[in-house]
């Protein structure tokens, strides 16, 4: 696969299986990640692996985050809520780790820690490793963050999921470009 097919081609694989990437394709899908565009070179990313039975531990995280915040909760949203890691063998965790920089500000950070995902998501694709970015509630709550070990500069930035698609991949659809671009500044109609 070329590079500009890879960049037209790639899609959110929300439906995965085992097995889970192998060390050799984590390390590559971790080496585009820090191939992101990062002004500074502050490098203000991290990233937390979390396998096998560690999900299960994650889910057990989730569920005690929720309670905090929803102490009446349904059971229904209590085993949803703990299965969420159970969707993919594993989970890589992109945290931004913003640092107080005179020229860099916190927005630009944040935004490379988000290419950094991105470049995740394509190396898993060229790879032929099903992955999805997911964030939600879980991203945002403190008792999440603290049992993850993030720090007050800190925020997740995405869960991405990855494993072994269960189906066979979707085409894209085909945006046009003309939707998304104007001209600047835009001539008014005389």
């Amino acid at each position: 696969m070329d590079a500009i097919e890879l960049l037209l081609k790639r899609v959110s694989v929300p439906r995965l299986q085992e097995p889970a990437p192998t060390a050799e394709q984590l390390e590559i899908m971790l080496r585009a990640a820090l191939r992101a565009p990062d002004h500074g070179q502050l490098r203000p990313w991290r990233f937390l692996t979390i396998a096998g039975d560690n999900r299960k531990q994650l889910g057990e995280l989730f569920v005690q985050a929720v309670l905090s915040t929803e102490p009446n909760a349904s059971f229904e949203q209590i085993e949803k809520t703990r299965n969420l890691p159970m969707r993919a063998p594993m989970l890589l965790v992109v945290i931004a780790s913003v640092s107080k920089d005179p020229k860099v500000p916190a927005h630009e950070q944040l935004l490379a820690a988000g290419c950094a995902a991105h470049g995740v998501l394509l190396a898993a694709h060229a790879l032929g490793v099903g992955a999805v970015w997911r964030t939600g509630a879980m991203a945002e709550l403190d008792m999440v963050n603290t049992g993850l070990g993030l720090q007050d500069n800190e925020q997740i930035i995405a869960y991405i999921y990855l494993g072994t698609p269960i189906n066979s991949l979707r085409n894209p659809p085909l945006l046009d470009p003309a939707d998304f671009v104007r001209s600047w500044p835009e001539k008014t109609p005389s």
